[in-house]
């Protein structure tokens, strides 16, 4: 019966997430919210398939953990010991400031002033899984938002040790009876076998397990050293996330990094999707009908507090001051660890009455509304970008005989060589950001939208000689190109084409300086990799050189065919087999020459 159960309740989780996950996303909601709208449909409070949500909170907290350990692998040692500003710094001002404000705020409400101590420093924290699973989805993890945000939540990871350790101290729990220097030696003992087995023992043991050659054994053993390390830190009394990114930081540097991750990111995925699941199960909406005003006003009193104090700090924790609205958006929630401190406080008498049950809803509510309030700032965003977009520049034609569009990375070497020759071109791009970062670098570049030809006529296009053309989006470079060969068809033009199908079109409308953006540079990457193997400089240039000649003559031979796919698709293989065979046969005639200068 055991077994059933078991095999039910998968069934009603991945049915559920398979549901519900696909449809947020598709509406723009995140994958997170989905999760969380799954797991509120399935819970007690829902079709009530599930009613043992503390047990699955538990064993699902694993997906935070392998997701912090992923997280150190990321994070060298070296690297980490340069964020201890950002962390120790950055945290410790959002933690002391939230905190305070929080408890303030509850002891107000009515809370003795060692729950509002207690419960105000928990809800202070944030959720490493939630913010971290929003930022990932929009790759912000890489961008200064994303480092100050990570380094905050860091800290809180580290702040919840001691934070449960103070707790029992606020109220009136019966003694242990352990010494205190016991569980300091506990913690300590703890943190110096996370750095034995990472350092010492895990490199050599995957190294033995390696040349088994058996991958399934080094995925166990890959979940095995997480869970253990987890197993190891929670009997010492700490945070099993926080030794599990402790671990992933001593093997950051290890060979086997990369394919640790590979092993491990599915099942984090995985019991990541679970642990918001249970978060959304655990939402009691129960209590939610029977005292909605008390628990809208610790809902809205945490999520303003809290993002009325990140956005004013967020410039003195390195982040943009157009950024501070997404990083306070990002951490205005509760995190899961609120639920262990609100256990723990429970216990030692500091929550009375429906304290703990209206703060616990209040978390996992918060946690919920932070997809939406991302969603929300994205889209004010967008609509203050449009109503503050600027109006196209007045261009001051001087006569230059050059027209460039477009001034990114490849506009920018043709303008710069140009320049340095004493040729005047009158530049346009569609960036107004790049056209203010270029003007302080003395570039006269103007904003415009480059397919209107009032525009080109004000830059100069009746009188010019040349126009180059370096836009990035295929659809507005030949609308630029059809527009020029009707207005102005004395203007020669020089283009740049992304890809195949781009140069293709360009050629067709009778451009013949046509060049694609990477094919130059990638064949002399080519030539590098040839020689770093130990092929002769002269064989690589020449293998460079037979390539690029078959490449153009395969493109004039697709040019009558290309709007035809069959006969393209056909066409590109038996090129690509030439190409094989031409390369085959050079091979062999070098090859046979290598032996005739032997033998003489």
């Amino acid at each position: 019966m055991a077994e059933a159960s078991i095999l039910r309740d998968a069934v009603v989780y991945l049915g559920a997430a398979v549901v519900c996950v696909p449809i947020a996303t598709r509406l723009g909601l995140g994958s997170v919210l989905g999760y969380l709208i799954a797991g509120c449909a399935i819970g007690p409070w829902g079709l009530g398939f599930v009613s043992d949500v503390e047990s699955i909170l538990h064993f699902a907290e694993f997906g935070v953990v392998l997701m912090l350990f992923l997280i150190g692998l990321e994070l060298d040692p070296k690297r980490l010991w340069q964020m201890r500003g950002p962390v120790f710094g950055g945290g410790g001002l959002q933690m002391a400031t939230c905190g305070a404000a929080l408890a303030a705020a509850l002891y107000w409400l009515g809370l003795p002033w060692q729950g509002a101590v207690a419960a105000g420093l928990a809800l202070a924290l944030s959720s490493t899984a939630i913010a971290v699973q929003t930022m990932s989805e929009r790759n912000l993890l890489a961008a200064p938002v994303g480092r100050s945000g990570f380094s905050v939540l860091l800290f809180q990871d580290i702040a919840a040790i001691p934070l449960i350790a103070l707790v029992p101290l606020l109220g009136v729990a019966e003694e242990s009876g352990e010494p205190v220097w016991l569980g300091a030696s506990k913690v300590l003992g703890a943190i110096v076998a996370v750095i034995v087995i990472g350092q010492i023992i895990t490199p050599r043991l995957m190294r033995l397990i390696a040349l088994s050659r058996v991958r399934e054994i080094f995925t166990a053993f890959a979940l095995l050293l997480v869970i253990g390390i987890a197993q190891l830190m929670s009997i010492a009394g700490l945070s099993m996330a926080l030794g599990a990114f402790l671990a992933g930081v001593l093997l950051a540097s290890s060979e086997y990094r990369h394919a640790l991750e590979t092993d491990i990111a599915p099942f984090k995925g995985l019991l990541l999707g679970l642990f918001f699941i249970a978060v959304g199960m655990s939402i009691d909406f129960g209590l939610v009908a029977k005292q909605p005003q008390m628990l809208a006003m610790l809902l809205a009193g945490v999520i303003a507090i809290k993002t009325l104090l990140l956005a004013l700090i967020a410039p003195r924790l390195g982040v943009a001051p157009a950024q501070r609205w997404l990083f306070a958006a990002l951490l205005a929630q509760a995190g899961e660890f609120a639920f262990v401190v609100f256990g723990v406080a429970r216990e030692a008498r500091v929550l009375p009455g429906s304290w703990e049950a209206l703060l616990t809803a209040a978390v996992a509510l918060s946690m919920a509304l932070t997809p939406l309030m991302v969603l929300a700032h994205e889209k004010l965003a967008a609509r203050r970008a449009t109503a503050q977009s600027r109006a196209y520049d007045e261009i001051e034609h001087d006569g230059a005989p050059v027209i460039i569009i477009g001034f990114g990375r490849y506009g920018q070497i043709v303008g710069r060589m140009l320049f340095a020759q004493g040729i005047h071109a009158t530049v346009l791009d569609h960036d107004p950001d790049q056209i203010d970062m270029l003007r302080r670098f003395g570039f006269k570049v103007f904003y415009g939208d480059a397919t209107r030809v009032d525009l080109l006529e004000a830059a100069g296009a009746a009188k010019a000689k040349l126009l180059v053309v370096t836009v990035d989006r295929l659809k507005d470079s030949l609308a630029i190109v059809d527009l020029v060969r009707k207005e102005f068809p004395h203007l020669k033009i020089v283009a740049c084409a992304r890809n195949v199908r781009h140069w293709l079109e360009l050629v067709e409308r009778g451009i013949e300086s046509v060049e694609r953006e990477t094919f130059e540079s990638a064949l002399r990457t080519g030539r590098q990799a040839l020689e770093a193997l130990g092929v002769e400089p002269y064989e690589a240039r020449e293998v460079a050189e037979l390539f690029r000649r078959h490449n153009l003559a395969s493109l004039q031979a697709l040019r009558p065919h290309f709007h035809d796919e069959a006969k393209t698709v056909a066409l590109d293989k038996s090129g690509q087999e030439e190409l094989e065979e031409n390369l085959r046969r050079d091979r062999q005639m070098r090859e046979e020459s290598r032996k005739a200068e032997g033998w003489h």
